[in-house]
């Protein structure tokens, strides 16, 4: 009995479908609205459908990929499946760094809000301090496993949908017809490559709004049947946020029109103006719940990555692996804050950036897998089966390619960086792995001696 009660419980469907809503809704939803329209007004809200309609492909390719494997990792296990260990490793690195990005956007956004109605957090002491403790706060809160994950993030997920439905319903009695209008920036019109620079401006941030999706298979061996489970969980997710969203902005615009261009929190403020402060205060609460969610769903995947890479397959030294009592990797989880801690130091805006260069980086590989197992008939699905065939993932990948245009040189030069690093740093790993192979059978060899 007291051995069952020792076996962690499996995360059910629903607690899988909040993980991935706390993935994806989060800074971006209350902070970017302002961005987005400046780039492109009215049609802000096209280009938003247009970039979910092209991120569920790439959604529905990694459903395609959940449906085959049940092992945690996400990207770097398709890739090392498809394209051999290095391309998984590779791949697995740029996941962590994404997955740190994402942890350090969030506290670096949750901050910013904070300063908005808090001039104490203006103070560069204590904004970094503040943004420490919170580092510290969800690595303790991942040291005691599932059970507490698992509450904080369907609290964070309900809480937060909540926020955006009381926004949309009670926002849409205060929409002006005429605020609907320009429904394209005049700059825009003037020639095709104004227009593609305006559009590109407004998807990349657009793009920030539903990356979180690919976090989900990374802890699947923590869910119950997830070959069944994430592909379904994928999709429910991707429709819940497209319309979310969609609605969002459409409301955002029709109650502030052009004023929203200027808001630094924009939700809170087109809110607040409308109905008075306790809107303001009502959305601010929301939107930190939301923060708060995002950061803690990536501080629950970012090190189920690391150990994910160093107990399957043995990409990273198994030390990394290493979990408590709780099934929590330990490790991973100081590593990560250590990393989060350090690009906690950037801007809100640099790191949106990263994040969406290193999905990027896990999507191209991924979406070829999907391609390359259609054609191979390699490790068959179970419960989903991308419609199709290869039509989705062709779609999918020149989309990807399509983002490259979108990111400064700062960015690229990030990327190289890392890509880089983690090059050498294989090399070494590399010779590990092998000196431990001999070391072990030599030990195997005197044990038989023995016997």
């Amino acid at each position: 009995m007291n051995q069952n009660n020792s076996v962690p419980k499996k995360l059910s469907f629903i607690s899988i479908y909040f993980l991935g809503i706390n993935g994806v809704i989060g800074s971006g939803t209350f902070l970017l609205p302002s961005v987005i329209y400046r780039y492109m007004n009215l049609s802000a809200v096209l280009v938003l459908l247009c970039t979910a309609v092209t991120v569920s492909m790439i959604a529905l390719c990694y459903a395609d990929l959940a449906s085959r494997f049940t092992g945690s990792g996400a990207a770097w296990l398709y890739a090392y499946n498809a394209f051999g260990r290095f391309t998984g490793y590779e791949l697995g690195i740029f996941t962590w760094f994404l997955g740190c990005c994402t942890l350090a956007a969030e506290i670096v956004a949750l901050l910013t809000t904070l300063k908005s109605f808090l001039p104490v957090f203006n103070n560069h002491g204590v904004y970094y301090e503040t943004a420490m403790a919170l580092i510290v706060l969800f690595a303790i809160i991942n040291f005691f496993g599932r059970d507490l994950v698992k509450a904080v993030n369907n609290i964070s997920a309900a809480a937060k949908m909540l926020t955006l439905l009381i926004f949309i319903v009670i926002g849409a009695f205060f929409i002006h017809k005429a605020n609907f209008s320009p429904v394209i920036p005049q700059t825009a019109l003037t020639g095709a490559k104004p227009f593609l620079k305006h559009f590109g401006a407004a998807f990349t941030p657009i793009f920030y709004l539903f990356t979180g999706f690919s976090f989900l298979p990374i802890a699947a061996k923590q869910m119950n049947n997830p070959e069944k489970n994430i592909p379904r969980v994928l999709i429910a997710v991707m429709v819940s946020v497209t319309i979310l969203d969609a609605l969002m902005m459409l409301v955002a615009i029709g109650v502030s029109g052009t004023r929203l261009g200027g808001y630094s929190t924009p939700l809170a403020s087109v809110f607040g103006n409308a109905v008075g402060k306790w809107g303001y205060t009502l959305i601010i609460i929301g939107m930190l719940i939301s923060i708060f969610g995002v950061a803690f769903s990536a501080s629950f995947n970012a090190p189920s990555l690391v150990a994910s890479l160093a107990n399957e397959h043995r990409m990273l030294p198994k030390v990394l692996g290493r979990k408590n009592k709780h099934d929590s990797p330990w490790i991973a989880i100081i590593m990560t804050a250590l990393l989060t801690a350090l690009f906690a130091t950037q801007s809100y805006l640099f790191l949106v950036s990263c994040t969406v260069l290193a999905s990027f980086i896990q999507y191209v590989p991924s979406i070829l897998a999907v391609i390359k197992f259609k054609h191979t008939n390699e490790f068959p699905n179970h419960g989903f089966n991308l419609p199709g065939k290869y039509l989705i993932p062709a779609l999918a990948l020149a989309v990807s390619c399509y983002m490259v245009t979108n990111f400064t040189a700062k960015t690229l030069l990030i990327g190289t960086v890392v890509a880089v690093l983690a090059a050498v740093a294989y090399f070494f790993i590399g010779k590990d792995e092998e000196a431990e192979r001999r070391h072990e059978s030599f030990l195997a060899a005197l044990r038989d001696n023995k016997k």
